[in-house]
């Protein structure tokens, strides 16, 4: 866990670097995709900022019952500090789709701090992560096929588990997080 950040930066930095200023072919091969099947744009409700800010808001207010406090804060300012992160990484690399910068993913970006928080607050059973696996997997493609380039949204995820990651190893959040025990010291 604490390696990735450092990992998940390089694997951002490293694939901006290869894709360059332009389309990949298995970019062409997502936006060919959706310009077949125009009905997966609806994937991009897994990415929407509404439904993704509602989770976060969702995610923050069931920490702060709960009285996990540094959760609580580090739900909200992780998708802010991972969303600045991206606009700062889309002007470093310049790569443009119909005009517009878009490497990495801002909305994907977001997507993935958001459900790997609220993840973190509902417990890191099977049945949460595979839920947030299947949903990031559909955003992916949803944003592939339409907005963005699908190694926009590869990037995305790279940089938001960076982010997940580091609030996690900062915050000191741990899996064992009993009834928001601060005292409590991981292994």
């Amino acid at each position: 866990m604490r390696w990735w950040p450092f990992a998940g930066l390089a694997a951002l930095v490293l694939l901006g670097l290869a894709v360059g200023k332009g389309s990949t072919p298995v970019d062409d091969w997502f936006q060919d995709l959706g310009a077949t099947h125009p009905e997966l744009g609806r994937l991009l409700i897994f990415t929407d900022g509404v439904v993704t800010l509602t989770l976060c808001a969702v995610a923050c207010g069931v920490a702060a019952v709960q009285r996990r406090w540094r959760l609580a804060v580090a739900t909200v300012a992780t998708p802010f500090l991972a969303v600045m992160a991206a606009r700062l990484g889309k002007r470093s690399f310049g790569r443009l789709k119909d005009g517009e910068i878009c490497y990495p993913s801002g909305h994907t970006t977001l997507a993935v701090v958001v459900v790997a928080m609220a993840v973190i607050v509902a417990g890191v059973t099977v049945w949460a992560v595979a839920a947030a696996v299947t949903a990031m997997l559909l955003g992916v493609v949803g944003q592939a096929v339409s907005y963005h380039y699908f190694t926009d949204a590869i990037g995305a995820l790279f940089l938001g588990s960076a982010f997940v990651c580091l609030a996690v190893w900062l915050g000191k959040l741990d899996r064992c997080q009993p009834q928001g025990d601060s005292d409590h010291n991981p292994r």
